[in-house]
């Protein structure tokens, strides 16, 4: 990771399938999330610091399909951004294909390119996206603040384990 100044908001599948109710992976917390999340993106935009979508995007046949139910396949409503949080010009959207936000993506790239060097972190799914974007940025050197009120997992338990992981293990600041 080249050295830089810049703080930069990961917004992580605030997608329809994640967030709507009855979805496949559907998230029940979600959409408690939104508000939270808005106001960062709208604090982030505010201060000229890019808004980075970070959003699945799966092929039909898709690996992942194996251990999960389809979703966020794309070109379907599933994988489109919820309306509440839409993108704006300006603003990169990222497509992933795991669960980390950095395998196989074009999002180091785009950081190294606006010399980010500071990752302000929402989204879901805390234990599984949230977390191994996470894990992903600390291993190249990013520095890492993950909003409590932001981040929403499938379960208590599994958002709490996360939030911990990701403090304790990882060093990223949790608040």
């Amino acid at each position: 990771m080249q050295a830089g100044s810049k703080t930069a908001l990961l917004v992580i599948d605030m997608l329809n399938d994640f967030i709507r109710e009855g979805s496949a992976t559907w998230v029940p917390d979600g959409e408690k999330i939104v508000p939270a999340v808005a106001r960062r993106i709208r604090k982030a935009r505010a201060a000229r610091d890019p808004v980075i979508y970070v959003c699945d995007a799966h092929d039909p046949d898709d690996e992942e399909f194996k251990l999960w139910p389809p979703h966020a396949v794309t070109g379907t409503p599933g994988a489109a951004v919820i309306d509440a949080l839409a993108p704006e010009p300006g603003d990169l959207v990222i497509n992933k294909k795991r669960f980390s936000g950095f395998y196989q993506s074009e999002l180091d790239g785009a950081l190294i390119a606006l010399g980010v060097s500071h990752l302000q972190v929402t989204g879901t799914v805390t234990n599984i996206c949230v977390l191994y974007t996470v894990a992903d940025a600390r291993a190249r050197g990013y520095e890492v603040t993950v909003f409590q009120d932001s981040v929403a997992g499938l379960d208590p338990e599994g958002h709490q384990f996360a939030l911990r992981q990701m403090e304790a293990v990882l060093g990223a600041t949790v608040r």
